[in-house]
C-alpha cells in the first residue's frame, strides 16, 4: 500500500504583497520565488510523487490550514516547512496534529520549522539555536549513522550543501533517539542536522538544510534523504 504524504508550507512569503513583510523579508521572498516559483511545497510534492508516494499539499491560507481532521486521518506522514508565520497557525490545528503523531502519523520537520508550534510542543523545549545566519556558507552533512534507514542509498561519508543558511549548536532539543547527520559549517559551527525522535506511536525526523533562497531541495542526495525519512516515519503495524 502506498504511503500517503501531506506537504505543508506557510507559503505566504512567496506572494510578495503582504503588509506584514519588512523590506528585507520582501527581498528574501523575491529571491525565494526565483528558486521555488510555485513554492517549496510544490517541489517537495513533485519528488515525493515521483518516489511513489500518494502526495497532497496544504498551505497556511487554506481552511484549517489544509489540515482538517479528515486530511490528517488520511495522512501517513506530514512534511512541515515554515519560516516566519508560526504564530498564525491555529492552536486547534496544532492539537490535532499532535494527537495524530501520538497515534502513529509520521512528521518530517524541515529547516526553520524547528520553531513551529507543533515541533516545540512535541519536543517540550524552545528549540533555539546559538547561531542563525544567512551568509551562503558551505555546509557538510556528515553521515553519523550510516546504517540508519534514512541514510540508505547515499554514497560517501557526507553530503555537501554548497550554500546554506547556518545554524549552530547548542540546539535546544531533547536528546534525539538517533542523530543521522551532523553538520560542519564553513564558519566553524557544528549542528545536529538530522535528528530522529519518537513520540507516542509517531516517528519524527528533523532535517536542518532547506532555506528558501537556496536550491537545497533540488539536490538528489537531499531528495533521497527525505524520501527515506518518509518511509522510516510511516506508520507500521508493530
Amino acid at each position: 500500500m502506498s504511503i500517503s504524504v501531506t506537504v505543508w508550507n506557510e507559503y505566504r512569503t512567496h506572494s510578495g504583497a503582504e503588509e506584514w513583510m519588512s523590506e528585507p523579508r520582501q527581498e528574501q521572498a523575491d529571491q525565494a520565488a526565483e528558486v521555488y516559483p510555485e513554492g517549496i511545497h510544490a517541489v517537495l510534492a513533485e519528488f515525493f510523487s515521483d518516489a511513489g508516494f500518494e502526495t497532497r499539499t496544504a498551505v497556511l491560507s487554506d481552511p484549517q490550514h489544509g489540515l482538517s481532521p479528515e486530511v490528517l486521518a488520511e495522512t501517513d506522514v506530514l512534511v512541515w516547512w515554515s519560516h516566519y508565520l508560526y504564530d498564525e497557525v491555529d492552536d486547534d490545528v496544532v492539537a490535532n496534529v499532535f494527537e495524530r503523531v501520538q497515534e502513529g502519523m509520521g512528521l518530517i520537520v524541515l529547516h526553520s520549522a524547528r520553531e513551529a508550534k507543533i515541533f516545540k510542543r512535541l519536543m517540550g523545549t524552545c528549540c533555539d539555536v546559538r547561531e542563525n545566519r544567512n551568509h551562503d556558507e558551505m555546509e557538510r552533512l556528515w553521515i553519523t549513522e550510516p546504517s540508519h534507514p534514512i541514510a540508505d542509498g547515499l554514497d560517501g561519508s557526507s553530503i555537501e550543501i554548497p550554500a546554506s543558511q547556518i545554524m549552530g549548536e547548542p540546539f535546544e532539543i531533547p536528546s534525539p533517539k538517533d542523530v543521522v547527520f551532523t553538520s560542519w559549517i564553513e564558519g566553524g559551527e557544528v549542528f545536529r542536522s538530522g535528528c530522529c525522535f519518537v513520540r507516542g506511536k509517531g516517528r519524527i525526523f528533523y532535517f536542518g538544510p532547506g532555506h528558501e533562497t537556496h536550491p537545497v531541495y533540488y539536490q538528489p542526495e537531499v531528495q533521497t534523504v527525505l524520501a527515506n525519512s518518509v518511509r522510516w516515519a510511516a506508520p507500521r503495524d508493530s
